[in-house]
């Protein structure tokens, strides 16, 4: 390998690193609102507010990055990609409502690790439609398959830990592990059009906002048909409004840690860039146990068990994603690049040229009126529900709220500093 070459997939995959690291700190916060599935609201009613918060979110970071010119002139030139967005966005919806009923069964810290088991279905895919560690060395097929193994392991011991409850809650407890297994096969399924369009040269700030077309849609459809139609609660009940501020609020962080996912399944592909994001398994025991004090009347046994468990599976996520990419193994993925174009009609030394690590020549980021239309409507629209925010009737440690949100900003501000950097968010 060129020393030029090996320079350039070095720095990508260093900045799908800090990608996936930055998407972990941020998906593991989204998923603290749905404690308020605790104060009695529908898991339906958590997953349509949350879906609200992220369609506002999704239209405003992509408006305030690149120009709405930028990204309707992206989906123009990848029509082919719209469908599968709006799939991925349905599939996307289905998984975050499964995983508020897992948590209501068996709580934040234990049924993270169950869905984070994604990680597993991600690297079959990409094996198998888009040639995923084909060329890779031994010891890069090594690292996933024991990488794999781990994740496997650890989610069965985080299984068994539940087991253990009283035998009046097995019914619930069974429920709560199927459904955080269920999100993890739609996640893991989801991550198909991800791939598809980044190899396509689509911009993740682009897709995302056809993406949340899928979820809305399939949430209030959800709502109609499951909790009550229109005489559902969400929509009634004077209860809510109190709690809308915070629920748009978890959506708003999952877009965020979407989007750095977004960027590592683009630059490492789907089999290192999700087992790395799930490394939101460790903020996500440290959301349910340090702040909400989940764990904190369970024996040592079941502790033991929930921290061991999370452990080796954080490993297994690391020792996946450290099979740094060989040039053998990126020939494959320019490989599948150029099967793309050859289905659509696409010019494979533009896209080529657009995976790599140039900044692009031609992107239009100027802004309209209709951005700070967007920016506008979407600060007040959170500006309003903060007026109508009440306090959460949660047991919650200040201390730990602060110093977590610190890292989260400290994270935020060196991904998009190092994304804007290397390709100006393309």
């Amino acid at each position: 390998m060129s020393t030029e070459r090996a320079a350039s997939l070095a720095k990508r995959h260093g900045l799908g690193v800090l990608c996936g690291l930055a998407a972990g700190v941020w998906l593991g916060a989204a998923e603290a609102p749905t404690k308020l599935v605790n104060t009695g609201l529908s898991p339906y009613a958590i997953s349509l507010c949350m879906v609200a918060g992220v369609f506002v979110a999704r239209w405003s970071f992509p408006t305030l990055m690149r120009g709405t010119r930028s990204v309707f002139a992206d989906l123009r030139e990848n029509r082919q990609l719209l469908l599968p967005a709006v799939l991925a966005g349905m599939l996307w919806a289905v998984a975050n409502t499964l995983t508020v009923f897992a948590i209501r069964n068996v709580g934040l810290a234990i049924a993270f690790p169950l869905w984070n088991t994604n990680s597993l279905i991600g690297i079959l895919w990409g094996r198998l439609l888009f040639g995923e560690l084909k060329g890779a060395s031994r010891a890069n097929i090594l690292r996933v398959l024991l990488g794999t193994s781990a994740i496997v392991a650890a989610a069965i011991l985080l299984g068994f830990s539940t087991l253990h409850a009283e035998s009046a809650h097995h019914e619930r407890v069974v429920g709560g592990i199927a459904a955080a297994l269920g999100a993890s096969l739609l996640w893991g399924t989801m991550y198909i059009p991800y791939r598809k369009a980044y190899i396509s040269g689509m911009s993740p700030l682009s897709f995302v906002t056809v993406f949340t077309l899928g979820e809305l849609g399939t949430m209030l459809t959800l709502v109609l048909t499951l909790d009550g139609g229109f005489n559902a609660p969400v929509f009634h009940s004077s209860s809510i409004r109190g709690m809308l501020f915070w629920l748009f609020l978890g959506g708003f962080v999952w877009v965020i840690g979407d989007l750095f996912q977004q960027y590592a399944t683009k630059f490492l592909g789907i089999g290192r860039g999700i087992p790395l994001a799930n490394t939101n398994q460790i903020w996500g025991l440290a959301w349910g146990v340090l702040v909400f004090g989940e764990l904190a009347h369970a024996d040592p046994t079941h502790k033991l068990l929930a921290i061991s468990g999370s452990l080796v599976m954080i490993l297994g996520a690391i020792l996946v994603s450290m099979a740094v990419e060989t040039e053998r193994e990126s020939a494959s993925t320019e490989a599948a690049i150029r099967r793309e174009c050859t289905r659509y009609g696409l010019d494979a030394q533009k896209l080529l040229a657009s995976n790599g690590d140039a900044p692009p020549s031609s992107t239009d980021t100027s802004r309209s009126l209709l951005d700070y239309i967007i920016l506008a409507l979407s600060v007040g629209v959170f500006v309003l529900l903060g007026l109508w925010a009440e306090r959460p009737q949660l047991t919650m440690n200040t201390a730990w709220v602060v110093a977590l949100v610190i890292v989260m900003g400290v994270s935020v501000v060196v991904g998009t500093r190092a994304l804007w950097r290397y390709n100006r968010f393309r």
